[in-house]
């Protein structure tokens, strides 16, 4: 079985052809940051104009580079939430088109389920059940995954998600958009030690996070001591310190909690270098295995999508002719893959 999976719900445009039998034939990834450099974030309207010119051609693409014809796709997957709700509207309209036009199934994928699932593109595959820690500039999440469908969120953030705190400090700091990269980068030449700042909520029972109160203290700290080279570079460790340290608090508490011993991070925190080695270092302390996208497929692309979109397909999950795009839509509501009615 053979899918097309199209991602359109915020800056990137991605268009991928996955093969339950072949795995991965083809991606297409096109990213507007340059477009939203100027304006220090993402412009919605400017975001969903820019998936109308680049959604079609990259889908072509797509199938010329994995040699195949609509005769070859056997459904259609599009994100149809959550994200920004006019660049949803852009690939699940062009989505459910296709399918419409092909005379092929269309899947809704919850964007979300996608990063969650974006680590079954890799040799290394995690086994059900697992813990999964979703860090991204939307979202930050703690999840009980069962199997495909079968969700319980242990924590999420009730204000700024972890790739939101990274971005609004490096603006702080006078970084470039995107931030949070360029906060990462600044941080290795930053001396450990000179600036602490606070780990928000680990001495409370919980595993929700808030990282709104840290961007707040990073700001203070800025305008306390000054903005010269060293000092913004000892301020990005510190911040990234807090936050990454946050996080691995909040996933040894989750796997003691729920006894799991793998657990999947993704999202474009994800990629981060030193989330990486602090988690690793915990589950090797713990016995268990952790696991990750590669970093291209950590931030959005259409890959996750068309996986996500063709495990569901071949669980007989498919959309009816409406289009329906949800900008907010809560991962526990998903039906697992195991349910048939």
């Amino acid at each position: 079985m053979r899918i097309l999976g199209i991602e359109t719900s915020c800056d990137e445009t991605g268009i991928a052809i996955y093969d339950d039998q072949l795995g991965l034939l083809s991606h297409q990834l096109y990213s507007q940051v340059a477009l939203h450099a100027d304006y220090g974030g993402v412009v919605p309207e400017l975001a969903s104009r820019d998936h109308v010119r680049k959604t079609i051609p990259l889908i072509k693409e797509a199938l010329a580079a994995a040699n195949c014809s609509k005769e070859d796709i056997d459904g259609i997957a599009f994100t149809a939430g959550p994200g920004l709700v006019g660049a949803l509207l852009v690939g699940a309209c062009i989505g459910r088109s296709l399918a419409f036009a092909w005379n092929k199934p269309a899947v809704a994928v919850h964007h979300m389920e996608g990063h969650l699932l974006a680590p079954m593109l890799e040799e290394k595959r995690p086994e059900f059940p697992f813990l999964a820690l979703l860090v991204s500039g939307g979202h930050t999440l703690m999840v009980q995954v069962d199997a495909i469908g079968e969700y319980n969120v242990l924590g999420e953030s009730i204000d700024d998600a972890a790739g939101e705190a990274f971005d609004k400090t490096a603006k702080l700091l006078g970084l470039d958009y995107p931030g949070g990269p360029r906060l990462a980068k600044l941080a290795e030449n930053g001396v450990a030690g000179r600036f602490i700042f606070p780990r928000p909520m680990t001495t409370k029972p919980g595993l929700d996070f808030s990282f709104s109160g840290l961007k707040t203290f990073a700001a203070n700290t800025i305008h306390a001591q000054g903005n010269d080279v060293q000092t913004q570079a000892d301020i990005a460790l510190a911040f990234q310190d807090a936050v990454i340290d946050t996080l691995a608090i909040k996933c040894k508490r989750a796997l003691k909690q729920t006894g799991l011993k793998r657990l999947v991070v993704a999202g474009g925190v994800s990629a981060n270098k030193s989330l990486r080695e602090q988690l690793a270092v915990l589950m090797q302390s713990l016995g268990g295995q952790v696991f990750y996208p590669r970093n291209e497929f950590c931030t959005d692309n259409g890959a996750m999508i068309a996986y996500a979109g063709l495990q569901r397909l071949k669980a007989g999950h498919f959309e009816g002719l409406a289009v329906q795009a949800k900008p907010r839509w809560p991962l526990e509501q998903l039906r697992s893959i195991n349910d048939k009615s």
